[in-house]
């Protein structure tokens, strides 16, 4: 997991910030050197939610072929 990143930080949490920092970069009124910081807090943020993503689909394959159940397709 990322450094910067809590270890007891739950998804659901860090998808919540990020979407706060998307607001307030979206807003437009944040000082160059603190929308520097939040891109990057948000950057940390999105890697951490892309790994526990990917981390749950694998532990999604795994328990289909031990139970053999059909693989759900889901397409974007």
């Amino acid at each position: 997991m990322n450094k910067d990143i809590a270890e007891n930080i739950t998804f659901e949490k860090a998808i919540e910030e990020l979407e706060d920092i998307i607001k307030s970069l979206e807003q437009g009124d944040v000082p160059l050197d603190d929308t520097i910081e939040l891109y990057e807090r948000g950057a940390k943020l999105k890697d951490f939610c892309e790994k526990k993503l990917k981390d749950a689909e694998i532990k999604i394959k795994k328990i289909n072929e031990n139970t053999k159940t059909k693989e759900i397709i889901i397409e974007d």
